[in-house]
């Protein structure tokens, strides 16, 4: 690639990168759906800035796409304060994680996103920092090896994960506050996406923006990602007005069903079914099958099809369920 042509690829992403992040709510008023979650955070927030304090460190889990990062921008700029992210593989070492806290300000929001990744001696160095405000550094080598305190500036760590069974305990009990995010409604789901198409400029018809919300698996990453292909195909096509049936055949192009699966989904339950009559089998076993990364089966793939009650994870490993085998069946029937 030419100098010219990757400067212009970087200028792209960065673009999108601004794009994606104009397109988040920025005040919990504007952020649609996980009702609880929101009512209790507007507590937690106001009492914090009542008593002067940092607000509690904040732990969020759940499926990918369903807010928890953009949480996190909308808790600093409640609190009005800077926020930091970072991503829990890119620490390797205790001095990252101790350059980073003894460079924040008062009372500023570190995010940590897939904070369960992070490497235990790096996990170590939060226990002290979360709890005391200070970081214990090692100075010297051999028998002159001494510890020094060094005290960090009052802030609140928001750490965010998919997994939360492997977030060590140690670290968990450490986050005052622990929020677990939910799938979206059909009426939510139908609420972003129209927003999001005022924001692209897109005039939608209350159907489309059903069939969209009907595939979107309960969460706006992928509502947003697919309101995304339906503007491809209205720009190339020219369509000025987007309505059911226009909406039905870009889906239908893009091999997406009215519950939102894919062929990669129909694929994992074929497998489960053909190769290993329906289970129960391994998720190694089931991914090498696919030609599949474990992570992305059980991150992804799973997780919806859990709560289609098409799949169930059992001590023995996973499993075809009756309405999984029936699902496959009349998409046979139906092509």
């Amino acid at each position: 690639m030419s100098e010219i042509a990757g400067g212009r690829f970087l200028k792209e992403i960065l673009k999108r990168e601004r794009d994606d992040f104009a397109l988040r709510p920025r005040s919990l008023d504007e952020f649609v759906g996980q009702e609880r979650l929101k009512r209790n955070l507007k507590v937690f927030i106001s009492a914090s800035l009542l008593r002067k304090e940092p607000l509690d460190h904040v732990l969020f889990y759940g499926p990918p796409g369903l807010g928890k990062t953009t949480l996190a921008f909308i808790i600093a700029e409640e609190l009005g304060r800077e926020i930091r992210c970072f991503s829990g593989p890119t620490f390797s070492r205790a001095g990252d994680i101790a350059s980073v806290l003894t460079s924040i300000g008062e009372g500023d929001v570190v995010f940590i996103d897939e904070i369960h990744r992070l490497p235990r001696p790096c996990e170590e160095v939060l226990y002290t920092a979360m709890e005391d405000f200070a970081i214990d550094v090692l100075v010297g080598k051999g028998p002159g090896t001494r510890s020094i305190r060094l005290s960090l500036p009052p802030f609140t760590l928001v750490g965010a994960t998919t997994r939360l069974s492997l977030v060590s305990a140690p670290l968990r009990n450490r986050f005052g506050i622990t929020e677990k995010l939910d799938f979206y409604s059909q009426s939510e789901l139908q609420e972003i996406i129209k927003n999001t198409a005022t924001q692209f400029g897109m005039n939608l018809r209350e159907e489309a923006v059903a069939e969209i919300a009907s595939r979107s698996r309960g969460t706006p990453r992928i509502a947003k990602r697919l309101l995304r292909r339906v503007r491809d195909f209205a720009d190339y096509y020219r369509k000025k007005e987007i309505d059911g049936s226009f909406v039905r055949k870009v889906f239908r192009a893009l091999d997406v069903d009215e519950l939102g699966l894919s062929w990669a989904d129909r694929n994992l339950l074929r497998v489960l079914k053909e190769k290993f009559g329906g289970g129960p089998t391994g998720l190694n076993s089931l991914a090498t099958a696919m030609n599949e990364d474990v992570l992305t089966l059980e991150n992804f793939y799973e997780p919806y099809l859990i709560k289609l009650g098409f799949l169930a994870r059992t001590a023995r490993g996973r499993v075809l369920t009756s309405q999984g085998e029936q699902y496959l069946q009349r998409f046979d029937q139906n092509g």
